[in-house]
């Protein structure tokens, strides 16, 4: 009987709690400037979505193999499928290109890797999503900042409230921008007076040239490329922190894909190897960390940057990522960590995420047992330090 009543008193309790942040938030708009019609719209119908919050709490429990990601992402049917918008939409495109510099093909795949070319936006009300996270004390600060954002959009008239749809977090639109990047960088293209990023297709494309364009986007250059490495190439060189001028890497022996000289280009560029020295090997140069201004993600940027080469008319990598490489759970890197540490490579605090100390410490394992020191968590890696293997295609 008691704990039957303990249940609706602390949902009561929440939603009280809640009933007080959303007063307070309020309070806050109408100190922003958000005028009386917006707040008394949008506050009325917010409500806290529960779901909102399990997405946010919820960590991915196995870490993806390059492989696996990069082969949902930049598949065939999203290569031709970016290949007919990128014909259709030619004049726009190439408009966007002039005035900002972000070539084409990059649009196209920032679209593709976003919504689906526009396939698919989100379904949440994002007032209500924003507002549930900025009454949740994880990351309050941030999310009452994009709650604010969101109000200044709905305020300038780009969107009616009932219409501010996106995803858990709150982005938005054909290029899933947040509320506070949509207010810096989203343009009216088509020239109607909104910003608008869900219907305009002119505004979403003019808007993510000026987004990548704000971050650095150089024209001159692309983002980088898949390169062939010598048979005895030290990897200790390897890492998106390690940046080298071009020279340095054709005096490495590296070469491009198709083994033709590197270009004779005064650039810096780092060297990654995602699946280890069985895999893809990349250089990639500073428009690659103006791709990972927009997703903080290695994967990501390099899914971008190839889907782009792809839908330009450029073919598949030379050097497929191998497919067994295994799916790690957080429990089993801290396991791996602690026992790097242990035999005395220094893997640094344990965990759970397979960083540059863990990538260093397994180098030097490798370098003095007699294996190619890519850092890569390989089986045979793993196999040495007895973690079970979970392996990508069980998982799928």
């Amino acid at each position: 009987m008691f704990c039957a009543l303990a249940l609706p008193a602390t949902a009561d309790v929440q939603e009280r709690a809640f009933d007080q942040c959303l007063s307070d938030l309020k309070a806050q708009a109408g100190e922003q400037g958000i005028s009386a019609d917006t707040r008394h719209t949008v506050f009325g119908d917010i409500r806290q979505l529960d779901r909102v919050i399990e997405l946010d709490r919820r960590q991915p429990e196995f870490t993806t193999p390059f492989s696996e990601y990069f082969g949902r992402r930049v598949t065939d049917s999203k290569v031709e499928k970016g290949r007919e918008l990128l014909a259709e939409h030619r004049g726009l495109l190439q408009r966007v290109e002039r005035e900002t510099g972000v070539p084409a093909p990059y649009l196209v795949a920032f679209w593709g890797m976003e919504t689906h070319f526009g396939s698919y936006f989100g379904k949440m009300p994002v007032p209500s999503a924003l507002a549930t996270l900025a009454c949740d004390r994880r990351r309050a600060n941030y999310f009452t900042g994009e709650l604010m954002a969101a109000l200044k959009i709905i305020d300038e008239g780009a969107i009616a409230p009932s219409e501010m749809e996106g995803s858990w977090a709150g982005a938005m639109g054909h290029v899933q921008f947040m509320p506070s990047v949509f207010l810096k960088h989203a343009v009216d293209a088509d020239g109607d007076g909104r910003r608008d990023l869900w219907h305009s297709l002119p505004d979403a494309m003019m808007s993510a040239g000026h987004f990548l364009a704000a971050m650095g986007w150089d024209g001159d250059y692309r983002w980088g490329r898949e390169v062939r490495l010598p048979d005895d190439f030290d990897y200790s060189v390897a890492g998106l922190d390690k940046p080298r001028p071009l020279s340095f890497w054709r005096n490495q022996g590296v070469r491009t894909a198709f083994d033709t000289p590197l270009p004779r280009a005064e650039i810096k560029a780092s060297l990654l190897v995602p699946s280890g020295h069985r895999g893809p090997a990349f250089l990639v140069y500073d428009n690659f960390h103006v791709i990972m201004g927009w997703n903080q993600s290695e994967y990501y940027a390099l899914s971008v940057g190839h889907l782009a080469d792809r839908i330009a008319g450029a073919g598949r990598l030379q050097q497929t990522p191998p497919d067994d490489s295994p799916r790690l759970s957080r429990d089993q890197v801290v396991t791996l960590q602690t026992r790097l540490n242990e035999r005395g490579y220094d893997a640094g605090e344990p965990d759970g995420i397979p960083g540059p100390a863990t990538r260093g410490a397994v180098r030097a394992w490798q370098k003095d047992h007699g294996h190619i020191a890519d850092g890569h968590l390989s089986p045979t890696v793993l196999d040495a330090f007895n973690i079970a293997l979970n392996r990508a295609e069980d998982d799928a």
